[in-house]
């Protein structure tokens, strides 16, 4: 099982001293039973005023940081150290009645995937719709796998991974037109495509590492994003289409939300004059941590760490 640590730092540069907003950040990876987190640190600068935490509407960790002073620069620093346990594409089960395409969720699961089935986007003349169903079989005999597989790997085998930093997303149909984009334009392109087929699709922000240097990854050096779908009996599965990861390999999460803009690592208002901002810096460094700087105890539990940022705190 992978030690993993992470170090993200985002700079915002400024030509001279503006006054900060609200700021929300989302760095904070999630606790599961296949990531368990042991330490994490969040420093801020300028110190904060108020720092405080909560769980948005999806259970993601968010810290709001408040300021009173004025800045030229703002510097947040996540640092994670967190036990990683890979999911391979085989280890993936699927309950009977749903291992082939067609099929419909059950009555219990069906009330809360609804939103995850709605689309987001307009697509009046049924582009995605289209792309979508060339990967359904025509003999009535598709794999639900399979068919989620080919969609991932589609994408990865035949878009151009561009980076971009702007904000935003590209709509599923300018991707497609464009055939190259960003791994959340990727991702928003495979959720709007697997509800078109019916599954509950959900958008994950988080952190890709290359769990062997044999394979190639990109998206690293930066935030990553990818899908889970639920699939009856093993629940929410990740499929990364930018590099056609199926199961959580190298798949770090941090967000889950229904729409990208809902798991942003890093939002908020400055204000100044227009011409005061200067650019953004982003760098994400993931690396193999040392065990011994975390013994285990009692059933193999690790002690954690977790350390406040400057400032009023309140425990995260």
């Amino acid at each position: 099982m992978p030690l993993l640590t992470i170090h993200h730092v985002t700079t915002y540069r400024y030509q001279q001293p503006v006054s900060l907003g609200e700021h929300r950040i989302m760095m904070r990876p999630r606790e599961a039973f296949d990531q368990r987190l042991l330490s994490a640190r969040l420093d801020i600068d300028p110190r904060p005023s108020e720092l405080r935490w909560l769980h948005d509407v999806f259970g993601n960790s968010v810290a709001i940081a408040l300021f009173k002073k004025r800045a030229s620069n703002l510097v947040v620093t996540s640092e994670v150290t967190l036990e990683h346990a890979p999911l391979a594409q085989q280890q993936v089960d699927v309950e009977p009645y749903a291992r082939l395409f067609p099929f419909t969720y059950s009555s219990e699961d069906m009330p809360d995937l609804l939103r995850s089935i709605e689309r987001q986007h307009l697509d009046p003349e049924r582009v995605v719709d289209n792309w979508a169903r060339a990967f359904v079989s025509n003999d009535g005999n598709t794999s639900t796998i399979d068919l989620l597989t080919r969609i991932a790997t589609g994408i990865q085998r035949d878009f151009t991974y561009v980076p971009r930093h702007e904000k935003g997303t590209q709509t599923p149909i300018e991707t497609l037109r464009k055939r190259q984009g960003t791994c959340r334009d990727f991702a928003v392109l495979m959720i709007e495509a697997v509800r078109a087929l019916g599954f509950a699709a959900r958008f994950v922000s988080g952190y890709v590492y290359n769990p062997s240097r044999r394979e190639g990854v990109v998206g690293g050096g930066n935030t990553h994003a990818w899908v889970r779908i639920f699939l009856p009996g093993s629940g929410w599965v990740e499929f990364d289409p930018t590099n056609g990861i199926i199961g959580n390999r190298g798949l770090i999460r941090v967000a889950i939300s229904r729409d990208p803009y809902q798991a942003l690592p890093l939002s908020g208002t400055w204000f100044g004059l227009p011409a005061s901002f200067l650019g953004m810096d982003i760098s994400v460094d993931v690396h193999r941590a040392d065990p011994a700087q975390f013994p285990t105890t009692g059933h193999g539990a690790i002690n954690s760490r977790i350390v406040g940022a400057s400032g009023k705190t309140s425990s995260c």
